[in-house]
């Protein structure tokens, strides 16, 4: 019998302190490349934007200011430079007071019943009512309609002399307005012209964010007796508190740069005979293409852009007050958080010894 002895195998030097030898991972090309993408990419995807921002509305902010500090010559492309003499001659002007209160006014008239009518009709349509699609659609019609038509709509309404509103006034023995001679009633007819074209737009944003509070709510509410009256000022109003916000903020910025309106408002487009209507955004292209004094133009601009500044600033801190207690059950302020969670570190800290930082 014969047995056949085989050498045991030598085993392979072990690594210090106890560990298995382990070949050494070469990183390629590919695993370099991989990990540049997954840093650079999300730039990549969202610097069209930023690109186009740059190009389109950084740039000609800059060189608007730099061009309200010259005496500009358009036909040459060149300028003098005159330092703050444009922004002086233009706060200077009656005009331009007379432009800043009509804008404001026509800016109130339009803003507070927009926001008011949008938020009614969202929660008209948020309800379960029959052929809901084609009520949200048909809100959303005159935001589409094209500016003229919206003009030649409005002026058969507010005309003087023939309009149907002083027709209809005629035929119940009231007297006419003079829409385009009096002022606030210019206002009132420019105003209504914003409403139409503008409130289904916001009311679709506020349908939006009323369809996603939760269901389970208004049945809790209902469960507990709370009729559609109290759900709509308990549950639906607070939840529409960020939504309202970007609102009144966008609806401050356009209802400030109000242009299209007052432009199409009569046949000549320059604001009335007395400034009746005349707004900073009409003033402004009364100056850049009318005088064709871009430097004056260009100085109104920065002037109307600070004026929006100051308002937005007062929305963010109105914003911030409103919501301050958004998303919290507790009810306390981000100050209150704040320093009930610097007291637990507090004592978190004293009762393990160390220093415990956020």
């Amino acid at each position: 019998m014969t047995t056949t002895l085989q050498p045991p195998a030598t085993p392979a030097a072990s690594a210090p302190d106890g560990l298995s030898a382990r070949t050494p991972r070469r990183v390629g090309f590919g695993s370099t490349l991989s990990a540049w993408d997954l840093k650079l990419s999300p730039y990549l995807y969202i610097s069209p934007f930023f690109v186009l921002f740059l190009v389109t509305g950084l740039f000609p902010i800059l060189y608007t200011g730099v061009i309200s500090f010259m005496d500009w010559d358009q036909i040459r492309g060149s300028g003098t430079f005159v330092g703050f003499d444009q922004y002086a001659y233009v706060l200077s002007q009656p005009a331009f007071w007379d432009a800043l209160r009509n804008t404001f006014s026509i800016f109130v008239l339009s803003t507070v019943p927009q926001l008011i009518l949008a938020v009614f009709i969202a929660a008209m349509l948020d309800q379960n009512i029959r052929a809901k699609t084609l009520w949200r659609m048909g809100v959303l019609v005159p935001y589409v309609m094209a500016p003229v038509a919206v003009a030649l709509i409005f002026s058969n309404m507010f005309g003087d002399q023939y309009g149907i509103i002083n027709t209809l006034l005629a035929r119940f023995g009231l007297p006419g307005v003079g829409w385009h001679s009096d002022a606030f009633a210019s206002h009132i007819a420019i105003a209504t012209m914003v409403n139409f074209r503008w409130t289904g737009y916001n009311t679709l944003i506020l349908l939006a964010a009323m369809q996603a509070v939760p269901r389970e709510y208004y049945e809790a509410a209902t469960v507990d007796g709370a009729g559609k009256v109290r759900q709509f000022f308990s549950i639906t109003l607070p939840s529409l508190k960020p939504t309202l916000i970007f609102v009144i903020i966008t609806s401050t910025i356009g209802g400030l740069q109000i242009f299209d309106e007052p432009r199409m408002f009569d046949q000549s487009g320059t604001g009335g005979s007395d400034n009746q209507w005349l707004t900073i955004s009409l003033y402004l292209y009364n100056l850049g293409w009318g005088e064709w004094n871009f430097g004056r133009a260009a100085a109104l601009a920065w002037i109307l852009f600070l004026i929006i500044l100051v308002i937005g600033a007062v929305n963010l801190f109105v914003s911030r007050s409103l919501v301050r207690d958004e998303g919290s059950r507790d009810g306390l302020t981000r100050a209150q958080r704040r320093a009930a969670a610097r007291a637990a570190r507090q004592r978190l800290a004293a009762s393990t010894g160390k220093d415990v930082r956020p």
